[in-house]
């Protein structure tokens, strides 16, 4: 072996310990900056988050603050009321109806709980609840702060539970002068007025966060969150327990711990916690406390964690396909500019061999070319008659439709005739009398003949346009149509047969319109080959009977033709659509309207189906696709 091959050979640990190197340093260097990723998406999260829960809290304090002080007056204006202070004077000689019903309506016009009036001993002696099972009336509050604050000539405020109701409340209460020039006169009596919370509780409800009162015992008293509601913030003492206890303000609550933990501070007022227990325990929190300083409480707000831990992953996870997308953009260009340098080393060898095989390879590419165009040239032949037998074949198939329209005309000839003739016999008598009467200077009468000579004028041309209509050729434009104006047109055309042969008409379909997509005169003619068969079937019926219905089932539109006549032959029922059959006498048909129709329908994407009705005679349907648009007169057919 040659000294250059053992110095080729050398550095061959070298690039080993890089890898290693390398591929202990990339996923370090991963964990890292999704790491570091996430930690600031953490602060902006929880900065936004705080900012957000901020903006609730003071809105939230605000409107508690709001609902609860507009009440603030009502009981000093019912306090002076003449009604009050007169009953007060003398209670025991008067009846306390009339009072009770007074602060009823002002409990109802104000929207509050409960309105009563104590004595100057804290009885009630008159309330809004008087005829309730759990009325005031008759109740000792005396104990009650608000009624020792205006007792003693002050406004009272008190926040607790009823002792009769166990309803939360806030109570405001006044005192009742009935002497009020005395220096030392006293209050004769205390009115009260009880506001509920639940108002404000279920405004909060539709909050993205949860919300709390607590007062100066860290009692929660409100909450968006009823199972929060009576909790103690923080576990209490015997000694507390017992001295709320003796306030009566929460009854016999038992006030448990609310399991609420401290988990880290986070800036000022605001706190990270969790819930050991309770509702809220599946989840972290962003804790904000607002001192609302009119009544001495303390409002919380419980922003949810949960954008901030999404924040974090998105966060990391964009930061690692970033340094994804990093690590490969440098691994490719690496590994391109090895692949680089070997080709440059293999460029000069391989440059012959690559020359031998492009030369032989233009001679295969030409050789093959000659044959892709031979074989082009063949294909577009072939194309091309195919085309032309498709037109053929299209022209073929609407003469053959038109014939068919045209035989159609000729069964209806004979009935047309009749239709016109009448017309012609009348115009001509008018036309003589007119002639009469104009030879006697009677111009009335000649003027009135010549009237009827109009109208009867006019009914021959709208018979003609009838025709004219059907016998024109389609356009194969598709448009909207009226299922109902299309069978209506079509029965237009039978009308001296269906007038001749006494044939009843049963029609069944929705008062709203139908539409369908298609082309409205194929559609036409379908409806008229299928009629002119029912009313040829029931020829010899005594009775005849001719049923039209249309529906729509799920976004198809079904029109059924039904006539009570001998109906199909089983052994022709899987042949009626096939070209040239027919169970008519000879003569009488080609045996092509049914196939034609068949065609039309495949055409406009739907398709038409015989059948034998249980009761006797034949039922063909129309299926069509239902076109849910509305259309106006411009693009509509029959709009």
């Amino acid at each position: 072996m040659s000294s250059a091959g053992l110095n080729n050979q050398a550095p061959t640990p070298l690039p080993l310990r890089w890898r290693r190197l390398w591929l202990l340093v990339i996923p370090l260097g991963l964990v890292v900056c999704m790491w570091q990723a996430a930690q600031l998406a953490r602060e902006q999260a929880l900065s936004n988050l705080q900012d957000d829960a901020e903006n609730e809290l003071r809105l939230s304090a605000a409107n508690l603050n709001g609902y609860l002080l507009r009440y603030d007056y009502l009981p000093q204006m019912l306090a002076t009321r003449e009604g009050v202070q007169r009953f007060l004077a003398s209670p025991d000689s008067q009846n306390p109806m009339p009072l009770n019903r007074l602060l009823d309506r002002f409990r109802f016009t104000a929207g509050v709980s409960d309105v009563y009036l104590l004595d100057r001993e804290g009885d009630t002696i008159a309330a809004s609840n008087w005829h309730r099972t759990n009325t005031f009336i008759g109740q000792n509050y005396a104990f009650r702060s608000y009624y020792i604050d205006a007792i003693a000539g002050g406004q009272g405020r008190f926040f607790g539970l009823g002792i009769k109701s166990l309803e939360r409340g806030y109570y405001f209460s006044s005192p009742v002068w009935l002497d009020d020039t005395s220096p030392d006169a006293q209050p004769d009596g205390v009115l009260v007025v009880k506001v509920l919370l639940d108002d404000v509780e279920e405004s909060w409800a539709e909050q993205d966060a949860e919300l709390f009162v607590t007062d100066s015992d860290d009692i929660i008293f409100m909450a968006s969150q009823p199972r929060l509601r009576m909790k103690a913030l923080h576990p209490l003492s015997d000694q507390q327990r017992q001295a709320l206890r003796d306030t009566r303000r929460y009854a016999m609550e038992p006030l448990s711990p609310s399991g609420i933990k401290v988990n880290a501070p986070y800036g000022e007022d605001s706190q990270l916690v969790s819930f050991s227990q309770g509702p809220l325990s599946s989840n972290d929190y962003l804790s904000l406390t607002r001192h609302v300083p009119e009544f001495g409480w303390q409002m919380h707000i419980l922003k949810p964690l949960t954008p901030v831990i999404s924040a974090q992953w998105i966060a990391a996870l964009m930061a690692g396909g970033l340094y994804g997308v990093v690590t490969l953009g440098g691994g490719i260009a690496w590994q391109r500019l090895r692949l680089r340098r070997e080709r440059e080393t293999f460029a000069e060898r391989e440059r012959h061999t690559l020359a031998r095989v492009r030369d032989e390879l233009e001679v295969s590419v030409e050789r093959r070319t000659r044959d892709l165009v031979a074989s082009n040239q063949r294909l577009s032949d072939e194309i091309e008659e195919r085309r032309r037998a498709e037109a053929s074949l299209r022209q073929t198939q609407d003469e053959l439709i038109q014939a068919a329209k045209l035989a159609v005309l000729g069964q209806l000839a004979a009935g047309i005739n009749h239709e016109l003739n009448q017309p012609l016999a009348a115009i001509r008598a008018y036309a003589e009398n007119a002639r009469r009467f104009l030879a006697l200077a009677r111009y009335d009468r000649a003027d009135a003949n010549l009237e009827h000579i109009v109208e009867l004028t006019e009914r021959m041309a709208d018979i003609s346009a009838q025709l004219r209509q059907f016998s024109r050729k389609s356009s194969e434009r598709q448009e909207a149509i009226s299922v109902q104006a299309c069978i209506d047109y079509a029965l237009r055309l039978f009308q001296s047969r269906l007038r001749e042969g006494n044939i009843t008409i049963i029609q069944d379909w929705p008062a709203e319109t139908l539409w369908v997509k298609g082309d409205l005169v194929r559609l036409e003619q379908v409806l008229v080959n299928l009629i002119g068969n029912a009313l040829q079937a029931m020829k010899a019926v005594p009775e005849p009977q001719l049923t039209l219905a249309a529906c729509i089932n799920q976004q198809q539109v079904i029109i059924s033709v039904a006539d009570n006549g001998p109906g199909i032959p089983d052994a022709y029922l899987g042949h009626i659509f096939e070209p040239f059959f027919t169970t008519k006498a000879p003569g009488s048909g080609l045996g092509l309207g049914l196939s034609i129709s068949s065609r039309i329908m495949d055409d406009l994407g739907g398709k038409l189906q015989a059948a034998n009705q249980p009761e006797g005679g034949a039922c063909f349907t129309i299926i069509l696709p239902h076109s849910p648009l509305t259309y106006t007169q411009e693009n509509s057919a029959y709009a």
